[in-house]
Parts: structure tokens; C-alpha cells; sequence
């Protein structure tokens, strides 16, 4: 199916809590509703690795018995919810992606999902993942074409939302893989700050981020917002702050158009659309800044403009440990893709990591500089849309079989919020646009991310 964006409808939760509340529907009939969808669409979308059918209903119906007393327990109560499968689920598998660990069950939650549990979600399954959330590919496909990726790592959570197969999707992102698998599936996702959703046994990544892949803004934010409720942010880390519903739409007076790597990479028809969506919102008020306006926003440019680079290292180092592990155990099976990545690790003295994290501080430092200058930024979610599936990009490297992260990156090494919303529609398939803001400002990034949803028209071409 071709994607229009005046006619696509995700599956979408808040919308029926008043029916919930009066007994017109229950959380048990949705959910059965997003098997349907599930059962109609998966054999070609292949979005997921573990449905647990039989657990799910159990959570519906007590959700069920919830709304019938009048004591819901959070503002998703009852919603079913896909967990990406690098996240740990008491019941069910957790195979990172690889055949070397399936069937693996560690019989624990990841803090995240456990806050989901107790705040009333159903936890309906597990998420197709790239290998160890990295570049080789699993099955799934692109949800408005087969023949292309749906993105990565996070590829079944994106595609399970743009198959409107459920409300909402958990997503893990150390380089690109919420923001650029949510671009390319017509969801709202987002990216919240660095550790203001607690990672559980992800720490070990300086950059791993959990967000929310959704149908609808309220829905996405409704679920990072129940999460961090309970389970905080990581240790040393506030949390993610603002309310329950995300903030009122309120437009922004300046933004600041972040090209980052991806700009000379976008392809002539992308750009052309996103160019239209700025002139949309000069056209509202909306004053448009872009490098060659302030050295500070040049300088910004120049600091992040390594960051592929710069998350290839971090990432490579901090993973080599697991890497080694697997390799003494098993001996064999990872991808040729991984094994590049260990041996680009394997290179690395300690002196080099030290220089990474530098860079990465001073990227951090140039950010904070812009921060008088706009309400936020705005870049493209991708540099194009999603590639076919048997795409073999390489950049510093790294083979990108799930698409180039160069929009991504910078805002990894930046740990800064981003929203992705579904803007663009680009031969067919989705591409996405995106707002970033300063750390902890992600409830008011809401707000300008609602008022874009309202004030400005999608663009196809």
C-alpha cells in the first residue's frame, strides 16, 4: 500500500478510553481488534518475534474489570504495547537479533517494561530487532512497500505501527534506530533526553536511549511519560519531565534547520519537500535560521559534523566486550557486518576512546551555545526514504543495510530530545521531519510538535 498521509490512519489508544470509561468498549475488544490487524498483516510486514496471545488477553481483561470499577490505573491502562526485543520481558523470550541467543529467556523485566506492567499495559509481544540492535537486518518489511527496509534497529517496532498493528512500541536508539525507522513508517516517536527513561541492562552504552514509537503524539508521550513515572530515569538522572498530556500546541518563534551529515546526502526530492515544509512555517511566523546566519550555528555544524564517525567508536568500543564474550562462547554466527564492527573496536587503544568522548563533549558544549538563538531545531528524519531492502550503503565504515543514519547521529552523541512526526511522503513511502530541543526540554518540545501536527499541511511528491 502506497502512503498518503491524507488517508493513513495508525491504530490510536487515548481516543477510546471515554468508551472504556462508559462501557461502549473495553480494553479487551481493542485489543483483539489489533490481533485482527496483526493476523491480516504480519505474514508480509513480519514485525514481530513472540506474540503472547494468552498473557495479553489475561492483562486485557483485568485492565477490563478496571475501567468497569472506574479505577484505571494510569493514562495507559490497557493500551497492548510491542517491546523491542533488546529489552528484557519476564515471559518471554530475548534474542537481540541473533540466533546465538534464541530462546534465551532471562525471566526478568527490563525497568521499562516493568513500568509499563504496573501502570496497566498490555505487553502483547517482542519486536523484531537488527542483529544486537546494530546493522544486519532481520525480516521485517516496510509496511507501505515490502521491497524496502522498514529501517533500523528498531525495525518491528517502527513497522508495527505503520501497519497500525498497535498504539504504541518501545524503540532503543544508540545512533539512529527510533527516529529513522519512525520517519520511515509514518509514526510520531520520540527520542527523549539521555537517560530520562531508565535503560535497565542497556547501561552499558553511553548513548542507549529507550523511547516510544506511536500512532499519535499523545499516545507516544502518554507512554514515556507512565514509564518514567515509575521506573525514573538512570541512576544519577532526574527523569523525564512535564505532565501526564503533552504540552499545548504552542508555535515557535525561531528554528534553527540542522543539517548535520545528512544534508548533502538528501536526495532532490526530499529536500525539495522539506523545503516546502520551512516555507510552510515562514508563511505561519516562524523565523527560519539556518548556519550561515550565526557563526554559533556554523560552529554547531563543524562540531557535530564527525558524528557518524564519532557513534561508530563509542558504540564499537563499549560493544566490544559483548562481542568477545559471544565469540569465546559460541566461536561463530555473527554477521559479517558485526565482525567488521569488532574488529574496528579491536583497533581502538583506550587514548582513542578518551578522544571520542572528548569530541563528544565539545559537539555537547556548541549545542548549549545555540540555545539563545532558537526555540529548537528542525532537520529531516532521514536523508530520503526507506532504501530497498537489499541496500548496502556504507559511511565510515559501517554498512548501513537499514538506511543512513547522517540526521541521527548528532542527535545521539548530543543527548538531546527529538520528535519525529510524519510530514512527508516522498515516492510513496513516508519520510519524516523532526524537532529537537536542549536536554529536559522534551514536554515543551511536545507542544511545538503538536503545533506543527496542527498548523502545517504534510507534503507529498
Amino acid at each position: 500500500m502506497s502512503y498518503d498521509p491524507a488517508s493513513f490512519r495508525p491504530c490510536t489508544f487515548h481516543d477510546s478510553v471515554p468508551r472504556f470509561l462508559d462501557g461502549g468498549d473495553t480494553p479487551r475488544a481493542f485489543l483483539e481488534r489489533c490481533l485482527e490487524v496483526i493476523a491480516l498483516r504480519e505474514p508480509v510486514v513480519q514485525a514481530w518475534v513472540t506474540i503472547n496471545e494468552a498473557g495479553a488477553r489475561v492483562a486485557a481483561d483485568a485492565a477490563t474489570a478496571r475501567y468497569k470499577a472506574g479505577r484505571p490505573l494510569s493514562s495507559i491502562d490497557g493500551m497492548p504495547i510491542g517491546i523491542k526485543d533488546m529489552l528484557q520481558t519476564k515471559d518471554m523470550p530475548t534474542e537481540q537479533g541473533t540466533p546465538l541467543l534464541k530462546g534465551v529467556e532471562t525471566r526478568t523485566d527490563s525497568a521499562s517494561v516493568l513500568a509499563l506492567r504496573q501502570a496497566g499495559a498490555v505487553i502483547l509481544g517482542k519486536t523484531v530487532t537488527t542483529e544486537l540492535g546494530m546493522s544486519h537486518p532481520g525480516p521485517t518489511t516496510n509496511p507501505f512497500n515490502p521491497d524496502h527496509t522498514p529501517g533500523g534497529s528498531s525495525s518491528g517496532s517502527a513497522a508495527a505501527i505503520g501497519a497500525a498493528m498497535v498504539p504504541a512500541t518501545l524503540g532503543t536508539q544508540v545512533v539512529g534506530s527510533i527516529i529513522r525507522p519512525a520517519g520511515f513508517c509514518a509514526n510520531t516517536a520520540i527520542k527523549p533526553t539521555f537517560g530520562a527513561i531508565h535503560r535497565g541492562e542497556r547501561l552499558g552504552f553511553s548513548q542507549s536511549h529507550i523511547g516510544v514509537h506511536a500512532g499519535c503524539l499523545r499516545d507516544m508521550w502518554a507512554v514515556a511519560f507512565e514509564m518514567s513515572q515509575r521506573a525514573g530515569g538512570d541512576p544519577g538522572h532526574p527523569g523525564l519531565y512535564g505532565e501526564v498530556v503533552p504540552r499545548a500546541a504552542a508555535r515557535p518563534l525561531r528554528l534553527i534547520v540542522m543539517e548535520a551529515e545528512g544534508w548533502a546526502a538528501t536526495d532532490g526530492r526530499t529536500m525539495g519537500a522539506f523545503e516546502k515544509i520551512l516555507g510552510q512555517l515562514r508563511d505561519a511566523g516562524v523565523t527560519i535560521l539556518r548556519r550561515s546566519d550565526s557563526p554559533l550555528i556554523e560552529g554547531f555544524e563543524q562540531a557535530i559534523g564527525d558524528s557518524l564517525a564519532l557513534c561508530r567508536d563509542l558504540c564499537g568500543y563499549e560493544l566490544r566486550w559483548t562481542l568477545e564474550n559471544l565469540i569465546e562462547r559460541f566461536g561463530s554466527g555473527l554477521s559479517d557486518s558485526m565482525m567488521a564492527r569488532l574488529e574496528l573496536a579491536r583497533s581502538m587503544s583506550i587514548d582513542d576512546y578518551r578522544l571520542a568522548l572528548l569530541k563528544r563533549e565539545e559537539a555537547r558544549r556548541a549545542f548549549v551555545a545555540i540555545d539563545r538563538l532558537a526555540d529548537g531545531l528542525i532537520s529531516l528524519s532521514s536523508v530520503g526514504p526507506a532504501p530497498l531492502m537489499e541496500n548496502r550503503a556504507r559511511d565510515s565504515g559501517v554498512t548501513h543495510t537499514t538506511g543512513l543514519p547522517a540526521f541521527n547521529a548528532a542527535t545521539s552523541v548530543l543527548g538531546c530530545p527529538a520528535i519525529t512526526l510524519p510530514l512527508l511522503a516522498v515516492g510513496g513511502l513516508p519520510v519524516g521531519v523532526q524537532v529537537i530541543g536542549q536536554p529536559h526540554t522534551d514536554a515543551a518540545l511536545t507542544g511545538t510538535a503538536a503545533w506543527i501536527t496542527a498548523n502545517i499541511t504534510p507534503v507529498v511528491v
